[in-house]
């Protein structure tokens, strides 16, 4: 990561390190240890944010999207502790709201967010073999596809991080029913991952927005619940599930890029 949103200059707090041991720090509402061992959580979302913040502050920030769930946690983080630590993945092929709204948060928070892009080796060279919808193919090409676009650049995101920040919810999709708010991440050494938002209703994220009016991506007024790159997301028709409108040529059991994997999965 760039030095703005990596937080170069640890203070020695160890307790996020993989395997590392747990122990209460000042003020701490329990050690790392009971955080992963609670039975997922459901604790005030601003309590838990406000925990890994001081847990372990300046090796942790927030992966954003830029949806709604990703500004709620951006509007909290920052009323916690004004130098919120932000980056997005930039895949080149995001709709135009997305980045409106970004420029929003960046003015309004007075933030820097730490762009990371795909390598423009392994672009050009997907483009050139595979052409320019490979993704709707199979699975298995879209997730080649997401690998390069998203996973490749998570990692370079991630790197010297103790912990990271998501918007995931468990309501959101099949894939995310047994969210925990804190756990340990397998796609990335075991880092430490943390959802404060886990058990967040649709609604509860909403009334969040309108309380303190924070900025959020237009496409969300237009029938997009959830927005990734703009071939690959569409408006949901009514009834339909949170994630339809994402690669919704595929099964729901399928809907993930690589970012967010299960314990079982990292296996």
């Amino acid at each position: 990561m760039t030095e703005t949103a990596e937080g170069k200059g640890g203070e020695g707090r160890s307790v996020g390190a993989p395997g590392g041991t747990a122990r209460r720090l000042p003020g701490e509402a329990g050690s790392l240890q009971e955080w992963l061992e609670a039975d997922r959580g459901d604790r005030p979302a601003e309590e838990v944010l406000g925990w890994a913040i001081q847990a372990f502050r300046p090796r942790i920030a927030l992966a954003s999207s830029f949806g709604v769930e990703d500004v709620v946690l951006i509007d909290m983080w920052s009323r916690r502790q004004g130098d919120v630590r932000v980056f997005s993945l930039d895949t080149g092929r995001l709709p135009e709201e997305t980045y409106e709204v970004m420029d929003r948060i960046r003015e309004r928070y007075g933030i820097a967010i730490a762009t990371y892009f795909p390598e423009t080796a392994a672009v050009e060279a997907l483009e050139r073999e595979r052409g320019f919808y490979s993704f709707r193919r199979s699975v298995e090409e879209r997730k080649h596809c997401c690998g390069i676009r998203k996973v490749v650049p998570l990692g370079r995101a991630l790197a010297g991080l103790d912990a990271w920040v998501t918007g995931l919810r468990r309501e959101q999709a099949e894939t995310r029913s047994a969210l925990t708010q804190v756990e340990r991440d397998p796609a990335h050494g075991g880092m430490i991952k943390v959802n404060p938002l886990a058990d967040w209703s649709t609604e509860q994220v909403w009334q969040y927005v309108r309380a303190h009016d924070v900025p959020y991506n237009r496409l969300h007024d237009r029938g997009y619940p959830s927005i990734g790159c703009a071939p690959c997301t569409r408006a949901i028709l009514p009834g339909e599930d949170l994630r339809a409108g994402r690669w919704w040529w595929e099964r729901p059991q399928t809907k993930e890029c690589g970012l967010h994997l299960t314990p079982r999965e990292g296996a």
